[in-house]
């Protein structure tokens, strides 16, 4: 039986298993149920309000759509993940619903990325893909929507830097949950298909130690890797543009960051010396408003792909080939001889979630505001490659 992931807490099972969380509506005649704090899904995931009880259905012929509640006797349709107990979104298992991390060193710029990427989702590629996006699950309880909204006022309103993610505590943090419904031709017909999509947005500080990263279950569990790595940090990046003074604390190559995450995803998987990571891992490289002017108006890696509902793999590939370049240029070429040795998908982003640099010695914002520069590409080349959007071809 195929296997899915939790989205919360990225334990992995068969689709059969999955539990059920009573109504909170009792059968005619029985007690209603109370809720109460779940100590594994506490643990799991810091979720720590009450909430109604969560239970195994007695049939498991081919994965029941409702369940009767042991308790209170009422049938319930509101799926639950078996491992941590947090509840799922309606769709969940019906349609692909990949996870996908969000990882990089300490001031690459990994919150103020996702915050723009999510913004853009829920407005400008919603749009472009005619797709419906939304929150999926409790967010409200996790905290998600509340740590968002501070986030994109403090850029989008503000115009002001927040400051970096704190470490997480045990290991826990929120995951972004974003459900993606987008309508596909099939048959000749037009249909709607939900993905369910899982972000998590680790700490830098927490990629600074090869046994914090061993831990991030999240990470073994995968099903693409967004990795930010900071141009600030490239061995030539000081002799071609200035690079600020927040730039340089707890400096760290990101080819350190790239082992660690390497190291884990061999160990944890068993993989042996002469096979490579299957998972596909969107290297980028943010902050490239820093080197606008050092590439000039017109370099190909400031010309952005064509508008459209699908993927545009000739940019794509282009942005890949001058990036590989560049990076021989400023003495990084050992990152790309550590993936092309290590990974069997692998690609180059340059991405600016700010559109500009911003003072880093103040925290403001270029005073025209956010302008995301090719934010979305990462993101949509893998769901290209999981078969989610379409990608262009000529």
């Amino acid at each position: 039986m195929a296997k899915v992931a939790c989205p919360y807490c990225y334990h992995r099972f068969p689709v059969g298993n999955l539990w059920f969380q009573c109504t909170g509506r009792p059968a005619p005649g029985r007690e209603r149920c109370r809720k109460a704090v779940d100590p594994m899904r506490q643990r799991l995931t810091g979720y720590g309000a009450a909430s109604w009880p969560v239970f195994e259905p007695r049939s498991r012929f081919r994965s029941p759509r409702k369940a009767e509640c042991p308790d209170c006797g009422t049938p319930s349709g509101i799926r639950a993940c078996p491992v941590c107990h947090t509840p799922l979104p309606a769709s969940f298992a019906d349609g692909d619903s990949p996870l996908i991390g969000v990882v990089g060193g300490k001031n690459a710029g990994k919150t103020v990325y996702t915050t723009v990427l999510v913004h853009e989702l829920r407005n400008n590629i919603r749009r472009r893909f005619d797709a419906d996006i939304s929150f999926a699950g409790e967010q409200a309880g996790f905290g998600t929507a509340q740590w968002l909204e501070r986030y994109e006022q403090a850029l989008f309103g503000d115009q002001a830097l927040f400051e970096s993610t704190a470490s997480s505590a045990d290991g826990i943090r929120t995951p972004l949950v974003v459900q993606w419904r987008q309508p596909r031709v099939q048959l000749g017909r037009r249909v709607h298909r939900t993905t369910t999509l899982s972000f998590y947005d680790a700490a830098g500080e927490d990629m600074t130690t090869q046994e914090f990263v061993n831990s991030q279950a999240y990470l073994t569990s995968a099903d693409g890797l967004i990795v930010l790595l900071d141009p600030f940090q490239l061995p030539g990046a000081a002799d071609r543009i200035a690079v600020p003074d927040a730039g340089r604390r707890d400096a760290e190559p990101p080819i350190n960051v790239l082992n660690r995450v390497t190291e884990m995803l061999r160990a944890s998987t068993g993989l042996g010396d002469g096979r490579q990571v299957r998972t596909p891992i969107a290297v980028v490289f943010s902050k490239i408003d820093a080197f606008f002017r050092v590439l000039g108006d017109n370099h190909p890696l400031l010309r952005p792909p064509r508008a459209g509902a699908e993927y545009d793999e000739v940019v794509g590939q282009d942005t890949d080939e001058h990036l590989r370049a560049l990076l021989a240029e400023l003495g990084a070429d050992d990152i790309d001889g550590h993936l092309r040795a290590h990974y069997r998908t692998f690609r180059y982003f340059a991405v600016s979630a700010l559109g500009a640099e911003p003072d880093y010695g103040s925290k403001q914002i270029d005073p025209a505001g956010v302008r995301p520069f090719r934010v979305d590409e990462p993101l949509l080349w893998l769901l290209s490659h999981f078969r989610i959007i379409e990608r262009s071809r000529a």
